[in-house]
């Protein structure tokens, strides 16, 4: 008996959980390329890091994709699909010179990984080709989304509240905005360089 209560209280509990989630939408204009759109620290609350990894591959000399959003805690996998060996480095997250690092180079068939436990923008490069490069974008909530071509977003499942949302494009300034979830919250962004 008081199995089945407890049962019954913690489905009642996930259930008012689901239904208090609503959606941001909205659009990203003045940028050239996908931008990434993401719910901004949110003051006492953490995350668990995900528990499934994403891949970044390194074919036909390009990074695949050219950008990445993943949640603080995230771990990519970074995957060498060529003939020719490559490498991944980056010289800093955000600006910060400390969170440097360099995986290395490997060839075909092989794959580093790293676990992104710092927030912010990690410009991804190869010193074996120094034309390629790409973006991580390291959310530090699980609640972010890349635009389609047309500029459009929706972030689904955000909790009921007031937060900050930031979009972010490669040669484009952040730009951020408050916006309230209740159901639905929307936040539109013109970025400029």
């Amino acid at each position: 008996m008081k199995r089945s209560l407890m049962m019954v209280m913690a489905l009642v509990a996930a259930m008012s959980l689901t239904a208090s989630a609503g959606t941001i939408t909205g659009k990203v204009s003045g940028a050239k390329s996908e931008s990434a759109v993401y719910v901004d620290v949110i003051a006492g609350k953490t995350f668990p890091a995900p528990t499934t990894s994403t891949v970044i591959d390194q074919k036909g000399l390009m990074f695949v994709p050219h950008l990445v959003v993943v949640q603080q805690g995230a771990t990519i996998d970074f995957l060498n699909s060529d003939s020719v060996a490559h490498n991944v480095f980056w010289t800093a997250i955000s600006g910060n010179k400390k969170l440097g690092h360099n995986l290395g180079t490997w060839p075909k068939g092989e794959k580093r990984s790293f676990k992104f436990d710092n927030p912010g923008v990690v410009p991804l490069l190869c010193n074996v080709h120094p034309e390629m490069a790409a973006y991580v974008i390291v959310s530090p909530t699980p609640y972010f989304a890349t635009t389609d071509k047309s500029g459009a977003y929706k972030i689904e499942n955000v909790p009921d509240g007031s937060y900050t949302v930031t979009a972010w494009n490669e040669g484009a300034k952040n730009q951020s905005k408050p916006v309230t979830v209740s159901g639905e919250g929307k936040a539109d962004f013109t970025l400029s360089k």
